[in-house]
C-alpha cells in the first residue's frame, strides 16, 4: 500500500483522536469521496459545515503535506473504487455461469471455515449474557448491512420487548432515536468495509453514555471496535461488487439459536399470542415463519439432546 492510497486506513485509524469538526469531514468524505475529490478545501469545509483552515487541518493530522497531497490521496481513493470492476472481470470474467455459481458458492464456504476457525468463543458467550441482560437492545447495520440488522431484530423481537432497529440515512435522525440509551442497554452495531460512519457515530454514542457495545465486523482491526467491549468478527471480503454476508449472518444465526435457547418460555409465549391474532384476524403466518407446534416440538428436541 503506498503512502497516498491508504486515506481509508488513515481515516478509520486515527477516527478515536478526531475533533467533532474532522469527524464531520471524516464521515462525509467516506460516503460521499466521489464528490470529495473535486472540491476545493474551502468548499468541502462549507458543504460538511466546518471551517477551510479546519479541513487543512484535518489533511496534515493525517498525516499528508497539505490539501493538494489529500486531495490527491482522495483521487486515488477514487480511481481505486472504479478498478473494482475490473477486479471482478480478473476474478469472473473467464468463468461460465454455472462456474461462477460454484466458485461464489465455495468462496462463501470458505469464508464460514474461516469465521469458524478465528471467531473468539469468549466474545461469542459474553454478547449473549450482555443481550440477555440489557434493558434496551438497540441494533443498526446500514447499507448492506441493514438486512442483516433487520434479521437479527425481527427475531429479538420474539425474545425480547424493548428492541430498537435504528433505520435512517440522517446522522442526527440516528442519534435521536438513541436519545434515551443508557448505562443498562446494549448497542449491537453491523458494519464491514466500506465501513458506515454512520454506524460509527451511533456507536461511539453509545458508549459516551456508558451502554454496552457489540460489535459484529470483519477484523479486529476495524475502526468499529474502536468504542465496542466485545468484538464478533466474520470474514466478508469477496473480490466483487456484492458484499459475501453469508458468513457474518451465520453468526447471527447462532446468536439468534443461543438467545432462544436462553428464552424458550418467552419464544412460545410470544408465538401462542401470535397464533392467536391470526386466528382472530384469518391470517395465516405458515409463509412468514414456523407454525407454534413446530417450534416447540424444535425446542423440545434441543433440549433432549
Amino acid at each position: 500500500m503506498s503512502n497516498k492510497n491508504d486515506l481509508s486506513h488513515r481515516i478509520n485509524e486515527g477516527y478515536g483522536r478526531f475533533s467533532k469538526g474532522q469527524k464531520r469531514l471524516a464521515a462525509y468524505i467516506t460516503d460521499h469521496y466521489d464528490k470529495a475529490v473535486f472540491l476545493t478545501a474551502a468548499k468541502l469545509g462549507a458543504a460538511v459545515g466546518v471551517s477551510e483552515s479546519t479541513v487543512v487541518r484535518f489533511a496534515m493530522h493525517l498525516g499528508y503535506q497539505g490539501y493538494p497531497e489529500f486531495q490527491e490521496a482522495l483521487a486515488e481513493l477514487v480511481q481505486d473504487r472504479l478498478h473494482l470492476a475490473d477486479r471482478m472481470e480478473v476474478t469472473y470474467g473467464q468463468l461460465g455461469q454455472s462456474e461462477i455459481l460454484q466458485t461464489v458458492l465455495k468462496k462463501d464456504l470458505e469464508k464460514i471455515a474461516y469465521t469458524q476457525e478465528h471467531i473468539d468463543q469468549a466474545a461469542f458467550d459474553q454478547a449473549v449474557d450482555t443481550i440477555l441482560q440489557a434493558r434496551h437492545i438497540y441494533i443498526v447495520g446500514l447499507r448492506s448491512c441493514a438486512p442483516l440488522a433487520s434479521f437479527f431484530a425481527f427475531y429479538c423481537n420474539l425474545m425480547f420487548e424493548q428492541v430498537h432497529l435504528l433505520q435512517t440515512s440522517s446522522v442526527s435522525e440516528l442519534l435521536e432515536q438513541m436519545a434515551r440509551i443508557g448505562g443498562e442497554d446494549v448497542m449491537f452495531g453491523i458494519s464491514f468495509p466500506r465501513y458506515s460512519m454512520r454506524t460509527l457515530k451511533a456507536m461511539e454514542f453509545a458508549n459516551n453514555r456508558q451502554a454496552k457495545v457489540i460489535t459484529l465486523t470483519d477484523s479486529i482491526h476495524s475502526p468499529m471496535n474502536l468504542y465496542s467491549s466485545c468484538n464478533l468478527v466474520a470474514r466478508s471480503d469477496m473480490a466483487s461488487i456484492v458484499d459475501s454476508l453469508v458468513a457474518p449472518l451465520s453468526v447471527i444465526n447462532a446468536l439468534i439459536v443461543a438467545l432462544c435457547m436462553k428464552r424458550q418460555n418467552e419464544v412460545v409465549q410470544t408465538l401462542a399470542m401470535l397464533e392467536d391474532v391470526w386466528e382472530e384476524y384469518r391470517v395465516d403466518g405458515s409463509d412468514e415463519m414456523n407454525r407454534l407446534d413446530d417450534m416447540i416440538k424444535t425446542y423440545n428436541t434441543r433440549l433432549e439432546k
